[in-house]
Formats: structure tokens, sequence, C-alpha cells
């Protein structure tokens, strides 16, 4: 069996963690809000969402994303 060296890592880094998590918290906040009838809440679970996918943008480009130094894997 081959491994594949060029395989970027489908996403396990801190950046995609990080951004899935708040775009999961995002998202069940919203799904809560959405069931109670609270559109503001709504609303704001969909910023933060958007936030999320900032948030992710801005961790991969300081270097924690798949393929940089800092999101090296520790081999385990």
């Amino acid at each position: 069996m081959s491994i594949d060296v060029s395989d970027p890592g489908h996403g396990h880094s801190p950046a995609a963690w990080t951004s899935v998590v708040i775009m999961l918290l995002a998202f069940t906040i919203g799904t809560t809000a959405f069931f109670f009838a609270v559109p503001w809440l709504v609303w704001a679970s969909v910023v933060l969402l958007v936030v999320g996918l900032i948030v992710g943008w801005i961790m991969t480009k300081a270097g924690y994303g798949v393929g940089d130094l800092t999101a090296a894997p520790h081999g385990h």
C-alpha cells in the first residue's frame, strides 16, 4: 500500500478546526433561535457564520493552514 505524499491533509489544521467549530456554534445557535422564533438571533448567527469563514481565512494566511510549518503534523 502506497501513501500519497502530496495529500493535503483534508483540513487537519488549527485554521480548519477553529473555523469549523465557530461555524458549528453559529449553526446551532441559529437553528435554536429559528425554533424559538427569535429573528434577530437567527441573523446574528448568520453573521457569526461569516465570522467563522473569515477567521479560518485569516488563520490560514497567518500560517496555521494545511501545509504550513506552524501546523505540521506531530507524527503520533
